[in-house]
């Protein structure tokens, strides 16, 4: 552990996707959810793994298609890289339900989901969707049944990965002589700017800076050359990886500037960890102060969106259902069922009932298009509750 620092504590945790069928089962798993930083690589990740298995399953509730800021998102980039790469084959590394991968009928379009629940959605489209983990076992079978394949894509995938290494390395391997990797994840930066601690869970194992994809991308083959901020899933990198034999494509002035800029706001050193896992623990503590002031006054409290992010929130702050009454979710898997570790009942979203004045977001990521949605709720006084940069009712 000499090269690893712990900063934060967030206690016990579930896995976020274990909802439950009953309100109080037996034998709920639960890990240790601590963060730490890698000095040498500078990575930021969970002190320890939770075994894939438990999180990727043919349970797996989350559908990619249901934001409608994300359907839009994926299509845009799927025109964007059909004219900027003119691929011939792509291959997406965590297809979800294949709302990205869907937009490439026309060429050679593949999936890698070990979620088996939602690979049969895919193949049954007609993606060729390989049910497993990313590997480089896995890599070897794509090359031989496929040929080497010109775009990567990898969306909120990578970060849950555990061998980060063999994870780019099987990438270079796949990727044809000119091929492009492009890695999309919560950016770290965004994560300590908002405060946004709910990044962390049991699948992002990592949160990446761009300073950690440079380190750790060594050796395997791979260099970033270029990048795009999003503000997406509360603030993203877009990452764009060529082989670095490939001198066609040139590394643009952003990685530079990136990197510059990580540099001069000390996302390298401990100390910025240290002053994010004190503003957590306010934030904590101010959280918990506005659920029990509403809760005096008797007020009834809601959840809008049973996010995985959000289970982080709840259970950091145990905010069970003693103050959340239920969350409303428009998930077909989740309805019906209760929030993994604080047991608050998940209803079917019709519309936020005229009872109901305060909202918790657990969806805080996608609040524009939530505030769009729900225009009436607020029109009539609604509020929502949110974390995010710090607690406040809005």
């Amino acid at each position: 552990m000499k090269n690893k620092i712990q900063f934060l504590n967030l206690g016990k945790h579930p896995i976020t996707n274990n909802f439950l069928n009953k309100k109080n089962p037996k034998n709920e798993y639960f890990y240790n959810l601590k963060l730490i930083f890698h000095k040498s690589s500078k990575l930021v990740s969970l002190a320890k793994f939770v075994p894939p298995k438990k999180m990727f399953n043919e349970k797996y509730a989350h559908r990619a298609s249901a934001s409608k800021t994300m359907s839009l998102a994926y299509l845009n980039l799927a025109e964007s890289i059909k004219t900027r790469f003119k691929p011939k084959s792509i291959l997406e590394i965590g297809s979800n339900d294949g709302v990205f991968i869907k937009h490439f009928k026309k060429i050679k379009n593949l999936g890698v989901e070990p979620c088996k629940n939602l690979a049969k959605i895919t193949n049954k489209v007609g993606i060729k969707t390989y049910d497993e983990f990313w590997t480089n076992k896995t890599a070897k079978k794509i090359v031989r049944q496929n040929g080497k394949i010109d775009v990567i894509y990898s969306a909120n995938t990578i970060s849950h990965i555990h061998n980060l290494n063999e994870t780019f390395k099987a990438i270079n391997y796949t990727l044809s002589d000119n091929g492009v990797f492009i890695l999309e994840d919560p950016s770290l930066v965004e994560v300590l700017k908002n405060k946004s601690y709910d990044q962390f869970y049991d699948e992002h194992s990592y949160v990446f800076s761009i300073s950690a994809l440079k380190n750790i991308t060594k050796g395997t083959g791979l260099i970033i050359f270029d990048i795009e901020k999003l503000k997406t899933h509360g603030g993203s990198n877009r990452v764009y990886f060529k082989k670095i034999s490939n001198k066609k494509i040139r590394i643009s002035k952003v990685v530079s500037e990136n990197l510059i800029k990580e540099t001069k706001l000390g996302i390298n050193n401990i100390k910025i960890y240290n002053k994010f896992s004190k503003e957590v623990r306010n934030s904590k503590k101010r959280l918990i102060k506005i659920f029990k002031n509403l809760k005096k006054n008797k007020e009834k409290i809601i959840g809008y969106g049973a996010t995985y992010k959000s289970s982080t929130v709840l259970n950091f702050c145990n905010l069970d259902n003693k103050y959340i009454d239920y969350f409303l979710d428009t998930t077909p898997t989740k309805i019906g069922k209760f929030t993994p570790g604080t047991h608050i009942p998940i209803l079917k979203y019709k519309k936020i009932p005229d009872d109901i004045n305060y909202a918790f977001l657990g969806a805080w990521n996608f609040k524009d298009e939530i505030f769009k949605k729900e225009k009436q709720y607020i029109k009539r006084g609604g509020k929502f509750i949110s974390h995010v940069p710090s607690p406040k009712i809005i």
